[in-house]
C-alpha cells in the first residue's frame, strides 16, 4: 500500500457512493461543529466589547445573547423550509440564483466563499487559543500550531465524508457533553446559592471601568460581535446531498439538534458568566485566558475536569473548521457548473470528493492565518458579514420561491416565515457592517465585489470558449496539405533521431533548424551528411533542408521564434508543425539538472503562435 493510500485511503469507485452517505449522528459533527463551537467564542466576542464597563459589563451579556438567540430561532425555521424546498441541496447560492437572478447568486457565492474561509481560520485559531489558555507557554507558537492543525484537517477530509464523520463524532460529543455538564453543575450551584455562587477559584479581577454607561453604539457593536455565534447555520442546507434517504428529513433532524444544543450552550455560558461575575480579558494580555477557561475554573477548579473540558474545546474548535471543508467544495462545484469558477472544481477525486475545493480552501485558510498571526479576535470582525449576507439573500430568494408555488397549501405561511427571516437578518447585516466596518469588516465589504468581478471574468472566458468552439458543420476535407515540419536541433543524438524519424512520417517538407553560436566546437553541419543525408539518399526519400542560423550573442529561443513566425507568414495556406525533442527524466528533481529551453519555446509558441502553428512533443524517456 502506497503512502497516499495510507494517508487518504484507497480510491473509491463511483458505484460506492451510496456507502458514503451519512446519517444524523455523523451529520452533527460534519455540518454542525462550526455552529456548536461558536458557543466557545461567540459570547466572549461580545463580552470583549464590554470590557470598558468593568464589572458592570457582565450584566449586559444575557440580554445581548438573548437577542441573538431570538434571531437564531428565526433563521432556524427559515432554513428548515429551505431544506424542504431544496432536498438536493439549497445553499444560498442555489436559492438566490434560481429566484433572484444571476447577480444575487454571485453576491451570495462571494459572501459564502469568504465566510467558509474565515470559518476554517477562526475555528482553528479559536482552538489554539483554548490550548494556549490552558498552557500559556505555547502562546508564542500559536501560528505554527494553527498551520499544523490545518494540515491534519486537510488529510482527514481527503479521506471522504464518511471517514470524516466517524473521526469527528467522539470529539463533538465530548465537547457538547463537558459543556452541558459545566452548565448543569453551574446552574445547580447558582440556584442553591440564591443566585450568588462561590467560585472554586476566583476569576481574574475585571479591568477598571473607563465608561460609566452602556451607549447605543457600544450595544450595537457588542451585538454585532456576538452574532459570530450564528455562523455555520446554513451548512446543513448546503450539504443535504451528503445524507442518506430520506435526505430532507434527516437534514432537518440534524439541523434541529444542532440549533437546540447551541441555544442551551450560548444561554448557559452567558448566564453563568453573569452569575459568577466573569468578564473577558484583553486578547493581547500576557496572562490571557478565554472566558470559557475562566468559567470552568470557577465552577470546577483546575482539576482533571478542567483539562478534559479544555482539551475537548481545543479538539472541537480545531475540528469545527471541518464545516467549511464539508461545504466549500460543494459550493465551488455548484458555482463552477454555471461557469463562474474553473471547471476543475467539478471534478471528483479518488475518494468521491471535490478534492480541488479542499486544496483551494486549505491554501486560502493558510494565507489568512499567516496574515493575522492566528489571533481569533483579529478575525472575528471579518466573520459575520458573509454569513448574514448569505442568510438574507437565501431567505429573500425563498420568499420568491414560495410565491411561485401557487398551489402549495402552506404557501402564505412559508412566505411569512422566510420574509420575516430575510428582514431580521437584513437588519442584522446592516448593524454588523456599520458596527464592525472600521474594525475590519471593510475588508469583507471590499472582497465581495472583487470576487464577483473575478467570477464574471471566468464566465466571460468560458462563454467565449463555447462560442468559438461550437461548430455544427460537417468535417471539412478541403485544402488538406502536409504540414511544413520544423525540427529545432542542437546536436545529433538519440532524441533528435527519434524526432527526425517522426518528421519523415508527417511530411516531405522538413526544415531542421540549428542555431550556431561562435563558441560551438562542433556544429550540426559536421555530422549532417554522414548521419542524416546518407541514409535518406539510400532510401530515396525527400531530402530535409538544414537551416543554420548564426547567433553571435548565444541566443537560442529568439532566433528560433523569429524563424518559425516568418515561415508561417511566408506560407499562408500551410500548417507549421514544430517537433520539440524533449528528455523525460525519471525523478522530478532531475529536471533541475537539464535546461528548460524546450518548455520555454513551447510556451512562447502557444502564446505568440496562431491556429496554423502546431506544437508536437517528441519525448525520450531516460
Amino acid at each position: 500500500m502506497s503512502i497516499v493510500d495510507r494517508l487518504v485511503g484507497k480510491p473509491l469507485a463511483t458505484s460506492e457512493e451510496r456507502a458514503e452517505h451519512i446519517g444524523v449522528a455523523a451529520g452533527i459533527p460534519i455540518f454542525g461543529l462550526d455552529a456548536l463551537t461558536s458557543a466557545a467564542y461567540g459570547p466572549e466576542a461580545a463580552m470583549t466589547l464590554l470590557i470598558p464597563l468593568g464589572v458592570a459589563g457582565v450584566y449586559h451579556i444575557v440580554p445581548v445573547i438573548s437577542a441573538i438567540l431570538i434571531l437564531l430561532v428565526i433563521v432556524y425555521f427559515s432554513y428548515r423550509q429551505t431544506i424542504e424546498a431544496y432536498p438536493n441541496g439549497g445553499g444560498s447560492y442555489t436559492v438566490a440564483s434560481e429566484n433572484l437572478g444571476p447577480f444575487a447568486g454571485l453576491l451570495a457565492a462571494a459572501a459564502l466563499m469568504i465566510d467558509y474561509i474565515l470559518t476554517a481560520a477562526v475555528g482553528i485559531s479559536a482552538g489554539v487559543t483554548a490550548l494556549t489558555s490552558a498552557v500559556p507557554s505555547l502562546h508564542y507558537h500559536r501560528l505554527s500550531l494553527c498551520l499544523g492543525i490545518l494540515a491534519i484537517l486537510t488529510i482527514v477530509n481527503l479521506r471522504g465524508v464518511k471517514d470524516t464523520g466517524t473521526a469527528f463524532i467522539l470529539p463533538t460529543f465530548l465537547f457538547v457533553g463537558t459543556l452541558l455538564a459545566l452548565i448543569g453543575v453551574g446552574v445547580y450551584r447558582t440556584i442553591l446559592s440564591g443566585g450568588h455562587p462561590m467560585p472554586i477559584e476566583p476569576p481574574p479581577p475585571a479591568l477598571p471601568a473607563t465608561m460609566q454607561y452602556l451607549t447605543l453604539w457600544l450595544l450595537l457593536k457588542t451585538f454585532a460581535s456576538g452574532c459570530a455565534a450564528m455562523t455555520g447555520v446554513e451548512a446543513v442546507s448546503n450539504g443535504v446531498m451528503a445524507f442518506g434517504e430520506p435526505r430532507a428529513k434527516k437534514a432537518q433532524r440534524t439541523l434541529t439538534i444542532i440549533i437546540a444544543v447551541l441555544i442551551v450552550l450560548l444561554f448557559g455560558i452567558a448566564y453563568l458568566s453573569k452569575a459568577y461575575g466573569i468578564t473577558a480579558m484583553e486578547p493581547d494580555a500576557h496572562n490571557y485566558q478565554s472566558v470559557l477557561s475562566i468559567l470552568v475554573t470557577a465552577v470546577f477548579g483546575r482539576g482533571w475536569f478542567y483539562y478534559l473540558t479544555m482539551g475537548s474545546v481545543l479538539a472541537a474548535l480545531a475540528l469545527s473548521a471541518n464545516t467549511a471543508f464539508a461545504d466549500f467544495p460543494r459550493l465551488a462545484k455548484a458555482i463552477a457548473i454555471h461557469d463562474y469558477l474553473p471547471h476543475v472544481f467539478i471534478l471528483r477525486g479518488r475518494r468521491l470528493l471535490y478534492s480541488h475545493g479542499i486544496y483551494a480552501l486549505t491554501g486560502f485558510t493558510a494565507v489568512i492565518l499567516i496574515l493575522f498571526g492566528g489571533v481569533t479576535d483579529k478575525l472575528i470582525p471579518l466573520y459575520a458579514i458573509g454569513a448574514f449576507l448569505a442568510f438574507t439573500l437565501s431567505q429573500a430568494g425563498m420568499v420568491v420561491h414560495w410565491k411561485k408555488m401557487e398551489k402549495h397549501p402552506g404557501r402564505m405561511w412559508h412566505m411569512f416565515v422566510n420574509g420575516f427571516g430575510a428582514v431580521a437578518t437584513g437588519i442584522t447585516l446592516v448593524v454588523v457592517l456599520v458596527a464592525k466596518f472600521a474594525a475590519g469588516a471593510w475588508v469583507t465589504a471590499l472582497l465581495v465585489p472583487v470576487l464577483i468581478a473575478i467570477m464574471m471574468g471566468v464566465k466571460r472566458h468560458y462563454s467565449r470558449v463555447k462560442r468559438e468552439m461550437k461548430d455544427m458543420t460537417p468535417l471539412s476535407l478541403a485544402n488538406l496539405q502536409e504540414p511544413i515540419v520544423v525540427i529545432p536541433m542542437a546536436r545529433w543524438d538519440r532524441i533528435t533521431e527519434k524526432a527526425m524519424r517522426f518528421g519523415l512520417l508527417l511530411s516531405k517538407d522538413i526544415k531542421v533548424v540549428h542555431i550556431h553560436s561562435d563558441d560551438e566546437e562542433e556544429g550540426l553541419d559536421d555530422v549532417w551528411d554522414d548521419k542524416v543525408m546518407a541514409p535518406i539518399k539510400r532510401e530515396g526519400l525527400q531530402e530535409p533542408e538544414l537551416v543554420t542560423i548564426p547567433s553571435n550573442y548565444r541566443f537560442i529561443i529568439n532566433p528560433l521564434m523569429d524563424y518559425i513566425l516568418e515561415l508561417e507568414k511566408a506560407n499562408p495556406g500551410r500548417k507549421i508543425a514544430v517537433l520539440l525533442p524533449e528528455l523525460v527524466v525519471r525523478h522530478w528533481w532531475e529536471n533541475a539538472l537539464h535546461n528548460q529551453r524546450v518548455q520555454l519555446l513551447k510556451l512562447l509558441l502557444l502564446l505568440k503562435g496562431n491556429q496554423r502553428i502546431v506544437v508536437v512533443n517528441i519525448p525520450w524517456y531516460l
